[in-house]
């Protein structure tokens, strides 16, 4: 395993010449329920494949690493896979913590299916092999009584039963944001890197930037098993995170490639 390195090749091969713990933090997202149209090296993508990922992920990560697992579900024969779920269930069940689940919004989507409403999200499962080593909880939720003092006599109940006046405190401008993260999506607003745009399913820049400053420090060693266009890798380095680039499919290697050396070089 070499740190700040794109490697071409089938992730499931590649992880099994890693060692065990030696990852800080996954961020990802799998060619999941053909929502998008990719080359034919994805055709063998199924359940049994992910499982296979599922595992070396969590053997390769440090304890109290995690790993974002961005995905969502198609509509099949009138009703939604909910491979998603299914995902997130095994992760549970080969010891990964669900940690937390956030609602990637998106601010714009595709058509929306007919007779159903509009989708405009997909799933952020944070998973954590133990419970999470870093945990830096983002405040920036604008708090509506921001500078005021909070209302009303505040008191805690001490262990002997008696209660304990404590004094009143200045509400801050921002407060810790909720679990719905809604990004800019297209052309333009997922990344300014023009040659990304080869790639059919790009994550935004600021979900991976989140991700990173809420889970991980500088310093930490950051993959991506489905590399794409290279958006983790860039966001990593820019962050002083160590990055590992995961992709099989030429084409998109070369398109992480080419971005990368405006950055790591």
């Amino acid at each position: 395993m070499t740190e700040n390195e794109l490697i071409l090749g089938d992730a499931q091969l590649i992880l099994e010449e890693f060692e065990s713990n030696v990852i800080d933090a996954v961020v990802t997202s799998p060619p999941y329920d053909k929502l998008r149209t990719y080359t034919d090296e994805f055709a063998n993508w199924n359940f049994e494949k992910f499982k296979n990922i599922a595992e070396e992920l969590y053997r390769v990560l440090k304890p109290g690493g995690v790993v974002a697992w961005v995905v969502g579900d198609a509509t099949v024969n009138g009703e939604k896979t909910l491979t998603s779920y299914k995902q997130a269930i095994y992760f549970q069940e080969i010891g990964f913590k669900v940690y937390d689940v956030i609602i990637y919004e998106k601010t714009g989507s595709g058509p929306p299916h007919k007779n159903r409403y509009f989708n405009v999200f997909e799933y952020i499962f944070v998973l954590s092999k133990g419970n999470p080593k870093t945990i830096n909880l983002l405040k920036d939720k604008p708090n509506k009584w921001a500078g005021q003092e909070t209302y009303g006599v505040v008191t805690r109940r001490e262990a002997d039963g008696t209660l304990t006046k404590k004094t009143k405190k200045v509400i801050n401008k921002f407060g810790i944001r909720t679990n719905i993260w809604k990004y800019k999506n297209g052309r333009g607003q997922t990344t300014r890197d023009l040659i990304a745009h080869g790639h059919p399913a790009i994550m935004p820049e600021k979900l991976v930037e989140d991700v990173l400053n809420s889970w991980t420090q500088p310093g930490d060693v950051v993959l991506d098993p489905f590399g794409g266009s290279g958006t983790t890798a860039k966001v990593a380095f820019l962050l002083d995170r160590k990055y590992i680039y995961i992709e099989q499919v030429q084409e998109y290697y070369n398109l992480a490639k080419e971005r990368m050396k405006n950055y790591d070089e």
